[in-house]
């Protein structure tokens, strides 16, 4: 699943007053701006995309005029639309656009689906609708490479709109007119990006300790807690839970933001069903923090540190597939076991029950695909 995101539209408001709206949602990690006054002034509050009808937009507006209330130009011949042609132009100039639709009709609907394959988002305004509209559009559009995005008002309309039919839009935009209402919106909009792993309970059947081998910490933005880590392993279909350096030991002081993570081919989980190498990553990139109970967060890697160090290998089976991963062989590496606790890699001995993830497709350049691979 893709992440979920978030827009605003500043509310109609004085300068001032809008700046505190858009400070706050830039606060609460919501970049991307729609404003058709004041561009210039809102890039000087940090690293904003603006989205608008002007020329040098980061995202160029169609079907909305001046006073923002939205203006398609409908006729019955849906290829005479006015935005529809101004959408393709914009293309044609190399543009990155995005169109705005109020939806008060099924003409509007069969309009939306006709910009789909033309824009890179679609904003759709609802006025009276219910949410079945908003079902066919993202029915009709779901094969097309668009972002869908749904106006709502509140917390509720955004968990609403992420929501429809299981995958629901990709985001959604509101106008900001309130302190608590962007910070909920932007808490549930997070929500939604959440994935869940079901992880598995393997048996380890070997643990050999190994040379000397290149492994990876990845220290990130974030703190983690106590049951939380990264899914890691040889396999890029099986994966072992690694658990953070967030236990206090006597040998360390603890790493709460750390995996120690494994060497340098080994897989990672990351965002979107993805694996990376680990070896690839760099600070910035962007890494699945994962619990006991499969719960995903995205964090960001701060840096990522390579070293010589004594490596160990765990061997696991689950339903007749054996599964491995090479972990460093040190007393403060952990693993977790069936019953959520972290077990020392120092400690594990065939017969222990471990927590594991197993990916039913195979996976070319890190993305699941149905195509059989072997892995071994």
């Amino acid at each position: 699943m893709q992440n979920k995101f978030a827009w605003i539209m500043t509310p109609d408001l004085p300068w001032d007053d809008r700046k505190e709206m858009i400070t706050t949602a830039l606060e609460s990690g919501i970049a991307y701006v729609l404003d058709l006054e004041y561009s210039q002034k809102i890039r000087k509050l940090g690293n904003v995309n603006i989205i608008s009808d002007e020329d040098d937009a980061d995202i160029y507006l169609v079907g909305i005029d001046g006073e923002g209330d939205g203006s398609i130009d409908l006729s019955e011949n849906l290829a005479d639309s006015k935005d529809l042609a101004a959408a393709k132009k914009a293309k044609n100039d190399g543009k990155t656009v995005c169109a705005y639709i109020r939806i008060t009709d099924k003409l509007h609907e069969q309009l939306a689906v006709k910009l789909g394959p033309i824009v890179d988002y679609i904003i759709l305004i609802g006025t009276d609708w219910t949410i079945i509209p908003l079902e066919n559009i993202i029915a009709d559009l779901q094969k097309v490479d668009v972002e869908i995005i749904a106006a709502v008002a509140d917390r509720d309309g955004a968990k609403l709109a992420l929501e429809t039919l299981e995958h629901g839009t990709d985001g959604v935009i509101f106008e900001a007119n309130d302190f608590a209402q962007i910070k909920e919106i932007a808490d549930e909009v997070d929500n939604a990006s959440r994935v869940k792993y079901e992880l598995k309970v393997a048996t380890i059947t070997n643990v050999k300790p190994l040379g000397s081998g290149d492994r990876v910490c990845v220290d990130t933005t974030d703190m983690m807690q106590p049951g939380e880590g990264m899914l890691i392993g040889s396999y890029s279909k099986s994966m072992f839970l690694v658990h953070s350096e967030s236990l206090e030991s006597e040998y360390v002081a603890s790493r709460p933001f750390r995996v120690n993570a494994g060497p340098v081919q080994a897989y990672v989980m990351v965002p979107g069903n993805k694996t990376r190498y680990l070896s690839e990553l760099v600070a910035g990139d962007e890494v699945l923090i994962v619990n006991t109970e499969g719960e995903t967060r995205t964090a960001y890697v701060g840096r990522s540190k390579i070293e010589r160090r004594p490596l160990i290998l765990i061997e696991a089976e689950y339903e007749g597939k054996t599964i491995r991963t090479l972990l460093q062989n040190a007393e403060t590496i952990r693993i977790v076991d069936a019953d959520n606790n972290p077990l020392s890699v120092a400690d594990a001995k065939p017969g222990d029950k471990v927590k594991v993830y197993i990916e039913k497709s195979a996976r070319h350049f890190g993305i699941a695909i149905d195509e059989t691979i072997i892995e071994q």
